[in-house]
């Protein structure tokens, strides 16, 4: 396995686009960023053999790129939580489609494919969950994270005690929560940056597993 390395050229318009700018503001260069940051980007890199464009565009603000990973890692990767990689994924999926954030709907929706081994699932979800073929408690998780995402203000009991019927906890809608409201911060920072998903992503998983 190659190492990654700081020398490695990055194209400040690697995207679908070639002629677009993955940021709308300065991308820094890899050389130029404090070494704690720098650190995991290139972890990243070696794991998915590219950087996805937003550890470049959030690196722009280095204080707001750490706080934006470190709220990432604890609402996605919190040891406890019953819910599964790809369940995670819906939810952002489903949720980015609702604020209309491109990026956050490509790259997620390529996780999702690779989650859940399913290459058509990320688009279904996309468009209309409620014709996925995902399950009604999938369902129903999603059908709480829309209400949470576009009219917070109507969310209410009821809707605690649908989740519950379907076996879901108070931490758990706790995890769900989390993860929409994070991405609904995501889907805003992507969309005002013009942030621009990486050409890799639109292909990642696509083709069925043999």
């Amino acid at each position: 396995m190659s190492e990654p390395s700081i020398n490695t050229p990055i194209n400040p318009t690697t995207n679908a686009s070639a002629s677009t700018p993955i940021s709308r503001y300065p991308v820094p260069s890899l050389d130029s960023l404090p070494d704690d940051i720098l650190a995991r980007i290139l972890a990243v890199q070696e794991k998915a053999k590219f950087i996805p464009n937003v550890f470049l565009a959030l690196a722009y603000r280095p204080a707001e790129f750490r706080a934006f990973f470190a709220y990432y890692d604890a609402v996605m990767e919190r040891e406890s939580s019953t819910l599964s990689p790809a369940e995670k994924e819906m939810i952002i999926v489903a949720t980015s489609a609702a604020n209309g954030c491109q990026y956050c709907v490509i790259a997620h929706g390529a996780l999702l494919r690779v989650f859940s081994k399913e290459p058509l699932l990320a688009d279904q979800i996309a468009v209309n969950y409620l014709h996925a073929p995902i399950s009604p408690r999938q369902k129903e998780m999603l059908a709480f994270s829309i209400k949470l995402c576009r009219t917070p203000e109507l969310v209410q009991e009821s809707d605690y005690v649908a989740l519950m019927e379907y076996g879901y906890d108070d931490e758990d809608i706790l995890d769900i929560s989390g993860i929409t409201a994070f991405f609904g911060l995501s889907n805003k920072m992507a969309i005002v940056m013009n942030m621009q998903s990486n050409a890799e992503f639109y292909t990642m998983a696509r083709a069925p597993r043999e």
